[in-house]
């Protein structure tokens, strides 16, 4: 059916006949373009806010916003609240007004984030009260704070150890505001309590985080595993229950968290229980590194188990791994201290055409164990190889050698090792410089006992009692020494 423009019922439709005309100030064009208008005032406030003391940013912002007969929005506010805590902290004093206002005058739904920013905001100012206050006050803007607020404000507390005492009446409280834990918060929470050392509350925390219903995360079991064996009051029997309770529970450990717990384990004495986990990691089907194995080994030599060592490197080769130096050290350790020397300079040997270049801790660990079963003639070879191979030689180094040689009775090359010695300002032990001038007493070499001490000492060295009863006792009988020369090494 075709209207009669000329029809009363089709003229209503013109606008010259309709009842209320839309006004031109009331669409949506003119109310962001009003909006973009207030807001450059607020901008250009702003500018002249830098330059005075008395910026009165919120006047000008209700004051733009009604010049154009609109509403002031939520970017607004959170323009202005940006602008006064960008500025410095003497405009700090409005952000109440502005809150109150906003609290008290608009109608608006509040989003979350300008109380996100405002709350971090305070937490980095060291205005933990402030932010906790502003918390609390979410709804009161008709906002819902969910817990995102809540994580950003844990996470604040968290940080500062004076202020984790606030962390429990906040989540009893956020009960009461009907928001729910997610995994993120129980995150927030255990990396607090790992970092303050309460692995104990970490690991309840976690259990309560799985009695609600989530998922074991594999990221909190890593940061609780490590926590754990950085504990010193921890026995390995009750670290290996937390272990077998979060595999319980879903946990499937890594590379990384097996190394954790062998090496605590090890540190502990433990290495058959080292050996255990490291087994459990290849049974689920990951393949153990090197270091899982190097830290095995020692934990192995330290029970004096060389059956299982022996097996174990044998293993490292089989699955084609490539020992490094730190594990040729733990394994010519073990073979050291079987007395299997030939073995251990053998596999020196091979370390050099395998493209592992010994270090010193190598040549030390062959030193100690060949001084102590007084193989002297080849612990002299191994320290002359040493220097041929352009190894350094460090204290460690001197110190087992003097020993070995002293042992001996070897006193004359003990002097010539102890004067190189003292040329790079590395000291013997004091018992073992007593025993050196001891048997030049001995000997009769009182007056090469006294120069030697004349060198000690001047380097700052603090004889022992027992050194100076020897030269006592033996220049007794002696009528070439005058007091003198004792008083000479006494004085200052």
């Amino acid at each position: 059916m075709v209207r009669n423009p000329l029809s009363k019922t089709a003229n209503k439709y013109l606008r010259k006949f309709r009842k209320w005309p839309h006004s031109p100030y009331k669409t949506s064009w003119h109310h962001n373009f009003g909006e973009q208008q207030a807001i450059q005032i607020l901008i250009n406030a702003k500018t002249q806010t830098q330059n005075n003391n008395d910026p009165f940013l919120l006047s000008t912002l209700i004051h733009s916003f009604k010049a154009y007969h609109t509403d002031p929005s939520p970017k607004a506010y959170f323009f202005l609240i940006k602008t006064i805590t960008n500025i410095n902290t003497s405009h700090l004093h409005e952000i109440p007004h502005i809150l109150n206002h906003l609290e008290h005058n608009e109608k608006f739904e509040t989003p979350e984030f300008i109380f996100m920013y405002l709350i971090r905001f305070y937490g980095f100012n060291d205005r933990v009260q402030d932010a906790v206050d502003l918390f609390f006050r979410i709804p009161r803007f008709r906002c819902t704070p969910t817990v995102c607020s809540l994580n950003l404000l844990l996470s604040l507390l968290c940080g500062k150890r004076e202020c984790l005492r606030m962390v429990p009446d906040i989540l009893l409280k956020s009960r009461d505001m009907k928001i729910r834990l997610e995994e993120s918060s129980f995150w927030v929470l255990i990396k607090a309590l790992c970092r303050i050392k309460r692995v104990d509350y970490a690991i309840k925390m976690m259990n309560c985080m799985v009695e609600d219903g989530y998922c074991l995360d594999d990221k909190i079991c890593s940061l609780i595993i490590s926590s754990l064996c950085e504990q010193n009051d921890l026995t390995s029997v009750e670290a290996l229950v937390v272990w077998g309770n979060m595999r319980k529970l879903g946990f499937c450990p890594g590379v990384m968290d097996c190394t954790n717990m062998i090496r605590f384990l090890v540190k502990e004495g433990k290495g058959m229980d080292a050996l255990e986990i490291l087994n459990q990691l290849k049974e689920d089907g990951i393949k153990p590194d090197i270091v899982c194995y190097t830290i095995v080994l020692s934990g192995i030599v330290k029970e004096g188990d060389y059956v299982k060592l022996d097996e174990l490197f044998d293993e490292i080769l089989v699955l084609g791994l490539v020992p490094d130096v730190y594990t040729y050290n733990v394994y010519i350790n073990g073979l050291c201290k079987q007395n299997n020397f030939d073995e251990a300079l053998k596999i020196v040997v091979s370390m050099e055409k395998l493209g592992c270049k010994p270090n010193v801790v190598t040549y030390n660990t062959l030193l100690g164990a060949l001084c102590m079963s007084g193989d002297l003639g080849k612990a002299k070879r191994v320290m002359k190889e040493m220097r041929l191979k352009g190894v350094e030689l460090n204290l460690h180094t001197y110190r087992i050698m003097l020993d070995g040689l002293v042992g001996k009775g070897e006193i004359g090359e003990a002097c010539v090792l102890l004067e190189e010695m003292l040329e790079k300002c590395f000291y013997p032990r004091s018992s073992t410089f007593d025993s050196i001038v001891h048997q030049m007493c001995q000997k009769g070499l009182i007056s090469d006992a006294l120069v030697l001490m004349n060198k000690i000492v001047a380097k700052s060295f603090d004889p022992g009692a027992k050194v100076w009863e020897a030269l006592l006792l033996n220049s007794e009988s002696k009528v070439t020494y005058s007091e003198t020369t004792f008083a000479g090494l006494l004085s200052p």
